[in-house]
């Protein structure tokens, strides 16, 4: 397969935070900002890999600033790398007036997704990522060692296996 720029799948989407997205304190509640993460980064996901993809997992996740009412919120979904049947998509969050020129970032996130084939369900292959800029290339190398940090946690990796995990703390002795 050849290999896409992340440029080809970049995702942009917008939403305003209406009442009934809100909490008493008429801030967004976690739960919708997740979903627009989720959707987000779907479709990141599935322009990249040209197929349906269903999210297979989403690392740490902190509201570091609350969202009005009223704001207009702006997710950028941009993927990071692939491996096999796998995505990894970064979401950043920002929040600004729907009268502009106060935007600030709030929330970030990484999410992982699979692509699914139509009409076996099963996973299939992704084409790789290119990665063009400094900040792109940072991104791609540091997704080894957040896949490895995911399986870990999952359980379906030991950490005696995880070798760039390892060569963090043991520099190249531990690879």
């Amino acid at each position: 397969m050849k290999a896409k720029k992340v440029a080809d799948s970049e995702t942009i989407m917008s939403e305003i935070v209406m009442p009934n997205d809100t909490n008493p304190l008429h801030n967004l509640m976690g739960g919708n900002l997740m979903r627009w993460m989720d959707i987000a980064g779907g479709i990141c996901a599935g322009r990249h890999s040209e197929s349906y993809v269903v999210t297979a997992s989403v690392d740490h996740v902190s509201f570091q600033l609350p969202i009005p009412l009223g704001a207009v919120v702006t997710l950028k979904a941009t993927v990071t790398r692939s491996f096999n049947t796998s995505v990894e998509v970064y979401v950043e969050v920002y929040a600004d007036s729907l009268k502009g020129g106060n935007a600030r970032r709030c929330n970030h996130a990484y999410l992982t997704f699979v692509a699914v084939d139509e009409k076996t369900m099963k996973p299939c292959n992704i084409p790789p990522v290119l990665p063009l800029t400094k900040d792109e290339q940072n991104q791609f190398e540091g997704a080894l060692r957040r896949r490895e940090l995911r399986l870990i946690l999952s359980g379906r990796m030991k950490p005696s296996e995880a070798a760039e995990i390892r060569s963090i703390f043991l520099g190249d002795e531990g690879k």
